[in-house]
């Protein structure tokens, strides 16, 4: 955990060193030369920025897979910043067309979309708008460079229409300035405010980048046209990208695997999938958690495996199977806030330490709407303590009210906790965990995932064998 100094310190650092470089090249009449190359600048920008736009398409299509809105989000941001910069280097005067103002007005468009979305791959997976854009998620990307493209093509033909857009004059540069300091602030704090608690990569990454989108931004109003000062924030563009892209591969992919990692990412098997999707980071979360209640260890994983065969049977889609499968490795990420004394306390519970306890479903929920997890996943982690007749938590939701996916979580989750060793009993057997969990059908899981986890249990004896013998061939330890 990062110290309270550091909280405050490095943030701005991202902000604060590269405006100083600024400052000083500025203010030096003999560093800040003169660099008059429209040649230079247009190979320069338009390869650069073609390149990082497919890399950003690549970014977006793995978040899809990956089954997080954020990802997804983030890469619009870098397609819409690598996109209109494409139009910059195109647009510089004396090459295809000659107005002056096109490559200004291009430069603050792509700082003010990609801020807009950088702001809604900050806002939580709960938010109406990001449910709403999550259920066309894969039209986003094809949709936006389609959008895009044709905001290119139209400039080229009609410069003189697209001139008119305000963009580069005052007061309209400084209002879009504003709006795009403000979103990569906001942005700034919402990451780093999670990056304190999952202490993920991708978050850390993105408080840097938005840093230097926020001193771009300032550079393109303040700064002066073919002046190396003015060269410093294409150069900040594109590292800004870099960081993006860094903290992106270390969060999803492990050191050394990158190839491998992928591959099995765009697996249809979704047992594969999960391997990919036990990322680093989210392996470290599991791991936190099961550190701090050592009966439980394997317990993620089991679920999991337990929720996707019984789903498999329940002939669910691709996309239900990836969801219950991720959604199980973290359902119950929330008990990490729930005190030591409490968690491996011996014995029977005190009601309010009961109360402490449930809480943890909504405390995982909160956790994970803010790393991009989509609804399905969020409905696992908070919804899988629900009982069919009502009387369970957090929102004592009952019958088909209760999401399916942790409906079906609820038998796996149950049934590893029966046949596993706790402080104040021993595991149970096969038989009697299936005795218990029949006689609780109707009653506190949904008749139908009994029925059809009993004959699962009856066709397939091996299977539940080998889960409770290896907690996976999917290992929970330091990746390598």
């Amino acid at each position: 955990m990062q110290g309270k100094g550091k909280s405050i310190i490095w943030p701005l650092s991202s902000i604060i060193f590269p405006f100083l470089i600024y400052e000083l090249l500025k203010g030096s009449q003999k560093a800040d030369i003169s660099v008059h190359t429209p040649t230079g600048h247009f190979y320069i920008v338009s390869i650069i920025a073609a390149l990082a736009l497919v890399v950003a398409v690549a970014v977006g299509y793995t978040g899809q897979r990956l089954r997080n809105i954020k990802v997804g989000f983030l890469s619009l941001s870098y397609v819409s910043m690598a996109g209109i910069f494409v139009l910059h280097g195109l647009s510089t005067p004396g090459f295809l067309m000659h107005e002056r103002h096109i490559a200004g007005i291009a430069a603050q468009l792509s700082i003010l979309l990609a801020a807009m979305w950088l702001c809604l791959s900050a806002a939580s997976s709960d938010h109406p708008l990001v449910r709403l854009l999550a259920k066309w998620r894969s039209w986003l990307i094809p949709g936006w460079v389609l959008l895009l493209g044709s905001l290119a093509a139209f400039t080229l033909a009609r410069p003189d229409l697209i001139d008119k857009i305000p963009l580069a004059r005052e007061p309209y540069n400084w209002i879009a300035a504003c709006l795009t300091g403000a979103g990569c602030l906001w942005t700034m704090y919402r990451y780093w405010t999670s990056y304190r608690v999952a202490q993920f990569p991708l978050q850390k990454a993105i408080v840097y980048s938005s840093g230097w989108l926020l001193v771009t931004q300032y550079i393109i109003i303040d700064g002066s046209t073919w002046k190396l000062s003015w060269w410093f924030y294409h150069g900040l563009l594109l590292g800004s990208m870099i960081i993006m892209i860094s903290g992106l591969l270390r969060q999803y992919f492990s050191h050394g695997n990158f190839a491998s990692s992928l591959k099995v990412l765009f697996q249809s098997d979704p047992r594969a999938w999960l391997e990919a999707c036990i990322t680093p980071s989210v392996r470290a979360l599991i791991m936190t958690t099961e550190v701090r209640d050592a009966y439980t260890a394997g317990h993620n994983m089991r679920v999991a495996l337990y929720a996707l065969r019984l789903a498999e049977e329940m002939k669910l889609t691709s996309e239900q199977l990836r969801a219950i499968a991720q959604g199980g490795v973290v359902h119950d990420v929330g008990k990490i806030k729930v005190p030591d004394s409490i968690l491996n306390k011996p014995g029977k519970l005190l009601p309010e330490e009961r109360k402490v306890i449930e809480l943890h479903p909504v405390s995982g929920y909160d956790m994970c709407k803010r790393l991009g997890f989509l609804q399905d996943e969020l409905s696992v982690i908070r919804s899988h303590h629900e009982k069919w007749d009502g009387t369970g938590y957090p929102d004592r939701l009952a019958g088909e009210n209760i999401p399916l996916l942790a409906r079906i979580t609820a038998v796996a989750d149950v049934y590893d906790a029966l046949t596993s060793s706790r402080s104040y009993r021993t595991a149970m057997s096969h038989e009697d965990a299936m005795a218990i969990i029949v006689k609780d059908r109707g009653v506190h899981f949904d008749p139908l995932c009994v029925d059809i986890w009993v004959r699962l249990s009856q066709d397939d004896a091996s299977f539940f064998l080998e889960i409770a013998d290896s907690t996976g061939s999917i290992k929970l330890g330091k990746s390598s």
